[in-house]
């Protein structure tokens, strides 16, 4: 059993899902991956996603030590978000996800075409 944020855990699986798991926090972090972002910069690279949820996610991913935050002092304010040294670490499963996003894509489409030749093969003999 795993403690941690005052959660419990069966496995490390359940740890790395909820750090960075659900719809929007891959993609935060895939727009982090290169550098520093400011805020209304990632919500226009993250269609989709309301003022609320974006500042969610950051406050997780900023509680768990993987998104920095950094506030100007000036008017109006100015907040940038970067990859913390260890949200850094991240890059590699972010970059390896997107090439198995891909991957994906690219396997199911090809599925979709073989089920439409199969259809056609009938007509055709």
């Amino acid at each position: 059993m795993i403690h941690l944020n005052d959660k419990q855990y069966n496995c490390n699986i359940e740890v790395i899902v909820d750090v960075i798991g659900g719809k929007w926090k891959m993609l935060i972090l895939w727009n982090l991956k290169n550098g520093m972002r400011r805020f209304n910069e990632l919500r226009r690279l993250i269609p989709g996603i309301t003022q609320k949820m974006l500042t969610t996610q950051l406050r997780e991913l900023e509680r768990d030590k993987i998104v920095l935050r950094k506030v100007y002092a000036q008017v109006p304010p100015k907040v940038e978000y970067s990859l913390s040294e260890y949200g850094k670490k991240f890059r590699p499963f972010i970059e390896l996800s997107c090439e198995m996003g891909n991957a994906h894509v690219k396997y199911r489409q090809q599925s979709e075409r073989n089920k439409k030749i199969a259809k056609l093969e009938p007509v055709l003999a």
